[in-house]
C-alpha cells in the first residue's frame, strides 16, 4: 500500500490599504498576503499546519510579516 503525504504552501491575496510606509515614509497603497502550509493527504489539502501574513509596499517593495492581530487591526 503506498500512501502519498506532504506539504503544500498556498499564497492568497487579501485586501490591501494605504498607509505610511515604514522604509520610505511615503503614503501609498500596501498589499497584503497570506501565506498558510497545509497538509495533504493523496494531493488533498487536510489541514493547515501554520499560517502568515505578509505586507508590501507598492512604492518600494519593502516586504514584511506581521501577525493575525495586526492583520485584523488593518481589515478594519
Amino acid at each position: 500500500m503506498i500512501l502519498l503525504f506532504g506539504l503544500k504552501t498556498v499564497l492568497r491575496p487579501l485586501p490591501g490599504r494605504s498607509a505610511t510606509c515604514q522604509s520610505c515614509g511615503l503614503f501609498f497603497q500596501h498589499h497584503l498576503e497570506e501565506r498558510s502550509t497545509k497538509f495533504t493527504l493523496f494531493f488533498i489539502p487536510v489541514f493547515t499546519t501554520s499560517r502568515s501574513y505578509r505586507i508590501t509596499c507598492s512604492n518600494c517593495g519593502q516586504m514584511s510579516t506581521i501577525s493575525s492581530r495586526q492583520k485584523n487591526a488593518l481589515a478594519r
